[in-house]
């Protein structure tokens, strides 16, 4: 498949970390850019894929494969770490410095020479992307899968994949402006020269842009982006995200503003305008919930040891409540034996007075509340002292009879 027509890139992708630094376009990943194009600037990546009838305004260096497809034209040297493929009909005015392989088609024109390291075929070579699809094809076919992976791996250089820039069919680029009809995306990172026209774009954070937006359908500045412009939408909706800079004016269907973003121009709206305030709840949900776990573990944890006092405790209280039982207990037995002797003392009053009354007014007789009796006399002791005082008056009534 050649970069030929419409093509696989549906629209300009600019990745993370991209500059332009004085006349060139510096990525960390591969460049791939559709037939029909113009790039005034010069091209930095690791693969350079270049589609038909592009034309180049300054060098291109590419540290691994260089694929120029047929009427191609590169005002300035073409410098490649690896291979290089160029199809027929491609002019350079500079020099080509292949380290690897070259495979040039007819009628291809290098005004200050070439050199290569490796083979060097010179042919109509089949479009490059093309060959690779035949080939992995081919082997799918007959069931050679692990060839099929180690050729797709070498495709992807292995598991570093980066995001390429894609640059859609007939765009054009320059130091003045970025100019296509397709949706345009920004990634984070990124510092550009030059006014960005497209159906519609999105810039993402922490990006430095040196010129205007303006797109037919929505424009959305990530936050913390500068924009040293015009912000433009014909019926769209513009979004200002929190710290973001727009040094100009701001058009548009739909105006969004953030809370913390800055516009020093003027704002114009054909239809709403929002100002969005962001709580600190909403801007941090995530810390709140693990905000929360954290108390509930502190909460678990502060409990455990307060159970085990609180167990500590009702062993205490419980011993205490056995205490005080049998102390209640030995009261009880105490009171009990108490009201027994007062009991047993009162019964021995009332038979020491039953026998005092009697026995007759003399010196021999004994009475029950001799203080040698103590007062303390139990029952059978009653018993005996009436048992004396009996025998006492018999022994009284012989003698009187005598």
């Amino acid at each position: 498949m050649s970069l030929r027509g419409d093509g696989p890139i549906e629209e300009l992708s600019i990745p993370s970390g991209t500059t332009v630094e004085e006349h060139d376009v510096v990525v960390d990943g591969d460049v791939l850019v559709g037939g029909q194009s113009t790039v005034e600037l010069g091209v930095r990546g690791r693969n350079v894929a270049i589609g038909e009838r592009v034309s180049v305004g300054d060098d291109i260096e590419a540290e691994g494969d260089c694929r120029l497809d047929t009427w191609c034209s590169v005002d300035g040297n073409v410098l490649v770490g690896e291979d290089a493929y160029l199809g027929e009909r491609v002019t350079v005015t500079g020099r080509l410095m292949v380290s690897g392989d070259l495979d040039i088609g007819d009628d291809v024109t290098i005004e200050e020479g070439f050199e290569a390291n490796g083979w060097i075929v010179i042919r109509n070579p089949v479009p490059t992307i093309v060959f690779y699809f035949i080939v992995l094809s081919q082997l799918l076919r007959v069931g050679e899968t692990d060839a099929a992976d180690e050729l797709a791996e070498a495709l992807a250089d292995g598991d570093d994949v980066r995001d390429p820039l894609l640059v859609p069919r007939s765009a054009e680029i320059s130091d003045d402006a970025w100019r296509v009809s397709t949706p345009a995306t920004v990634g984070d990172d990124c510092r550009l020269h030059g006014n960005l026209r497209a159906a519609s774009i999105r810039v993402g954070e922490r990006n430095e842009v040196f010129g205007s937006l303006r797109a037919r359908e929505d424009v959305t500045v990530g936050a913390d982006t500068v924009i040293h412009g015009d912000v433009t939408t014909r019926g769209g909706t513009v979004t200002v995200e929190r710290g973001a800079r727009v040094l100009g004016d701001v058009s548009a269907g739909d105006l969004v503003v953030y809370d913390g973003a800055e516009i020093q121009g003027t704002l114009r709206a054909r239809g709403e305008m929002k100002l969005i305030q962001e709580t600190e709840a909403e801007e941090e949900p995530e810390e709140a919930e693990e905000d929360e776990a954290a108390e509930e573990v502190e909460e678990v944890e502060a409990d455990e040891p307060e159970e085990t006092g609180s167990e500590e405790a009702d062993g205490t209280e419980e011993a205490d409540g056995t205490d005080e039982t049998e102390e209640a207990d030995e009261r009880e037995v105490d009171t009990e034996e108490t009201e027994a002797e007062e009991a047993g003392e009162h019964e021995a009053e009332e038979a020491d007075e039953a026998a005092d009354g009697d026995e007759p007014e003399g010196d021999d007789g004994e009475r029950a509340d001799d203080p040698d009796s103590g007062g303390d006399a139990t029952e059978s002791e009653t018993a005996a002292v009436t048992a004396d005082a009996g025998a006492a008056v018999d022994a009284a009534e012989s003698e009187d009879e005598s």
